[in-house]
């Protein structure tokens, strides 16, 4: 069991029985707090009241954590047992804090059955005073201690005496030693400081008997120094004083000269004076005038600071005016720039097709319809608000008639009153309808001009489609052309008994127009001058040197009919845009994997939204090597000239 002490201080008591005066009492209070850990570990409040003059006086109070919650609920509290030990002891310093006042506000009292405190039970009361009533905060019953506790208090008192006394007896002994060195310590000094003094004292006889000799000797001097002094400034004196006298008589005479000059001096003056004062009034009157002016002269710098004041105002509001007009200039600037990078963004688009124009001229023949319907809407709210404008000049012609006859018909008023609010707020409707119907039609025709721009850009585009295809026609038909004429000349040149089964080989008729290469990982079609391409070339790597069997009539009549294929295929199905748009890309994939170069114009193949890709030319068309020897010298590339446009090569 271990014991922890908190609280161990004297307190005022006032002790009241049955029956007997209240009388005052000091009271020792001790709070421990007991913790078991035997069989449970256990915190208990231990309280006892004992009296330093009585050593029977003793009173217990043990509470447990069982014992708290039981008084807890009976008495209110609104603590833990925790927190209930210091909130006690917060108690009890307050009661010491007051106990010295007349009226103090908390007092404790020992209140018992009996009319003495003669072991029995007590009760302590912490109370708080008020003009009102007494309200007591806690009470706490004692129980009286037992024969054995009170040995076992006594007990334990002795023992701390004792404890006491041997620290006592411990700190005499101690200070008795150290009194006793002190007093030998300052005994010897003061037998030294003795022996100085008598030393000092002789030096000072004989230092003093030194001095008055001297001292004797000097004052003879210096009274016969005196005396000679004293003679001396005797006769200067008196050698002073004549010249002195001198002096005076010849100063009066030259005060009295000086007296006569100056009452001429003064009469002059005089004259002045009078005159001075005449000029003085004189120059008064004009200090007053020039004090009015310079009043009003006052009054009209005021106002020309007030006006100056305003005027900075203006000026400060005129500049931060034009700083907003700058930001927004410089605002506007920006959105001229970004409107001008959204029309040329705008004209770039080639987004429209025929479909496209079809659905637009659907859609802006709705929105007219729609607009047509918004106007006879629009036209329609006008009149209303014409109406309505009518309707309120005639109410407001009527409100004046009634504004004289309101101290008899202010119930009328007032119900015309709220149906003129009504109105003005059907009035507020309307208008604020017919702003927002502007404003939508205000949309409408921006997007109707919009819509109008993409269909002028679509028709352009057509028309430079259109274009392309009439120079890719002319291409075509110069190609037909040299190839037909070579194959002439061809037939002509060759011998009449050539391999028909060579022929039979390459026929372009036996071969697909879309042939797949499965082998090379190719599942898309493919145009057919590259299958051609990819056709001849194995035959050449197997002869070598030796001259191909395919005639060169069949690889033209091939490439003749190929290119007419696809270009009518393609001018007949010109709505197919998807297919359009891949072909052509795995036609270019297929020419950079063979490391062709361009014989045509950039421009004619680049990828554009509204044009309409050729799948019968390839990149390598006319650099082919295939192709070489079936054009004219003048029309065939030179190796450094790979990349020239076609209007090199063909007229027209």
């Amino acid at each position: 069991m271990a014991a922890e002490r908190i609280f161990d201080r004297a307190v005022s008591v006032r002790v009241r029985g049955c029956g007997c005066e209240e009388r005052r009492l000091n009271v020792r209070v001790n709070i421990e707090l007991l913790s078991v850990s035997n069989p449970v570990h256990k915190k208990d409040l231990a309280v006892r009241l004992t009296d330093d003059t009585d050593p029977f006086f003793l009173y217990n109070l043990v509470i447990s954590e069982e014992d708290f919650q039981s008084l807890k609920s009976q008495q209110g509290l609104l603590v833990d047992f925790s927190a209930f030990p210091q909130k006690f002891i917060d108690l009890l310093q307050q009661c010491i804090q007051e106990q010295n006042k007349d009226i103090p506000r908390f007092l404790l009292q020992l209140v018992s059955s009996a009319p003495a405190l003669d072991h029995t039970p007590v009760s302590l009361n912490v109370v708080e005073t008020n003009p009102f009533k007494h309200l007591t905060h806690l009470s706490l019953k004692f129980l009286p201690g037992t024969d054995a506790e009170i040995k076992k208090f006594l007990a334990n008192c002795l023992k701390c005496l004792k404890e006491d006394k041997m620290m006592l007896e411990e700190k005499l002994k101690r200070t008795e030693e150290d009194l006793t060195r002190q007093l030998n310590y300052t005994q010897q000094s003061l037998s030294e400081k003795s022996r100085e003094l008598d030393k000092l004292k002789n030096e000072w006889t004989s230092y003093t008997t030194a001095l008055s000799n001297k001292h004797s000797q000097e004052l003879t001097s210096e009274k016969e120094r005196a005396l000679q002094a004293q003679t001396q400034y005797q006769q200067q004196h008196e050698q002073q004083k004549k010249e002195l006298e001198n002096l005076h008589q010849k100063s009066i005479q030259q005060l009295q000269n000086r007296l006569s000059e100056l009452e001429v001096i003064n009469k002059d003056l005089t004259e002045r004076r009078y005159k001075g004062d005449s000029t003085v009034r004189e120059l008064k009157a004009k200090l007053s005038g020039l004090e009015d002016e310079c009043q009003r002269a006052k009054q009209e710098v005021l106002s020309l600071r007030r006006e100056n004041t305003t005027l900075d105002a203006e000026c400060h509001e005129k500049e931060k005016l034009i700083n907003q007009l700058q930001t927004r200039v410089a605002v506007l600037e920006q959105e001229i720039k970004d409107k001008d990078q959204l029309i040329t963004r705008t004209k770039e688009v080639l987004d429209a097709t025929q479909e496209q124009k079809v659905i637009l001229e659907e859609s802006t023949e709705e929105k007219q319809r729609h607009i047509e319907k918004l106007e006879t809407t629009i036209k329609s709210l006008s009149a209303e608000l014409l109406k309505a404008n009518e309707i309120i000049k005639k109410l407001q012609g009527d409100l004046k008639t009634l504004m004289s006859k309101l101290k008899l018909k202010n119930t009328v008023t007032i119900q015309q009153e709220k149906l003129l609010a009504e109105k003005e707020e059907k009035l507020q409707k309307e208008q604020k309808e017919s702003q927002e119907m502007g404003q939508s039609l205000r949309m409408k025709e921006q997007e109707v001009c919009k819509l109008q721009e993409q269909l002028e850009s679509t028709i352009q585009k057509l028309e430079e489609s259109k274009q392309l295809l009439k120079t890719n026609e002319n291409v075509i038909t110069w190609l037909n052309r040299q190839l037909s004429e070579v194959q002439m000349a061809k037939k002509l040149d060759s011998p009449a008994s050539a391999p028909a089964g060579g022929r039979a080989a390459v026929s372009p008729l036996s071969m697909p127009d879309r042939p797949s290469f499965h082998s090379s990982g190719l599942s898309h079609p493919i145009s057919p001058l590259y299958a051609f391409q990819n056709f001849l070339e194995p035959i050449h790597s197997k002869n070598g040197n030796s001259q191909c069997p395919v005639s060169k009539a069949g690889t033209s009549a091939f490439f003749s009919v190929s290119l007419q294929v696809q270009l009518n295929s393609q001018l007949l199905k010109p709505s197919r845009c998807s297919d359009a748009h891949t072909v052509p890309a795995a036609g270019h994939a297929a020419n950079k994997e063979n490391g062709d170069q361009l014989g045509l114009e950039s421009k004619y193949f680049k990828k554009k939204d509204d044009s309409i890709p050729l799948r019968g030319l390839s990149q390598n068309t006319l650099n082919s090597e295939y192709l070489r020897p079936y054009l004219p010298a003048k029309a065939q590339p030179s190796p450094k000239a790979a990349g020239t446009p076609a209007s090199a090569y063909f007229p027209g």
